[in-house]
């Protein structure tokens, strides 16, 4: 997730300083990734030493409104110009579990499945829930939801695919023949240790 271009694309809008700038993204997202109001700040600091935003006025409460410069807005417009690259995969920490689960010894694999199934099935009826209490009417929210329930679903997916693999890994091995018995080195008699 780009906070730094959020950031710069919510002050496209104008002025605004960091506690609006966080409510308006976590607003906007249905705060599916909530920002700490801290990471707002150290991101403003950067923007503003990378010359994308600057100071614009401060408040009667000392809040120090930021505004977006020229460059900031040539940013923007790259951001949104440009498709989200997939060449390096975010880390997944499913993905990580299930692999090492399957290497590590002493681990049922199909449980570890199992009870990740019923955590995403019950995450999946939460986000379809959200959708029929009413997200049409912010556009911007209804997209995020509909992305969580996509990726929802196909974790569904996949982990189905994750134990039919697995059951048939299980059945391959039941059906090879053993492996034949390794020959022991021969060694010499004791005489010739000598």
């Amino acid at each position: 997730m780009s906070v730094r271009q959020s950031l710069l694309a919510l002050l496209e809008e104008g002025p605004s300083y960091g506690y609006q700038l966080r409510a308006a993204f976590e607003e906007r997202t249905g705060s599916t990734w909530p920002l700490n109001v801290g990471q707002v700040y150290t991101t403003l600091a950067r923007l503003e030493r990378d010359g994308l935003v600057e100071p614009d006025s401060a408040d009667a409460e000392g809040h120090v409104f930021y505004r977006i410069t020229d460059t900031g807005r040539a940013e923007v417009a790259s951001w949104f110009a440009s498709p989200v690259e997939r060449t390096a995969p975010p880390r997944d920490e499913l993905a990580i579990k299930l692999a090492l689960a399957v290497t590590v010894p002493g681990v049922d694999v199909r449980a570890v499945i199992q009870r990740q199934r019923t955590a995403t099935l019950r995450a999946l009826q939460d986000y379809t829930r959200l959708k029929v209490r009413g997200a049409d009417g912010d556009l911007a929210w209804s997209l995020v939801l509909d992305s969580l329930v996509f990726s929802t679903e196909a974790e569904v997916r996949w982990l189905d695919a994750c134990e039919a693999r697995l059951a048939r890994a299980a059945a391959e091995a039941r059906e090879a023949p053993p492996a034949p018995p390794q020959p022991r080195p021969q060694t010499a008699p004791k005489e010739a240790r000598r």
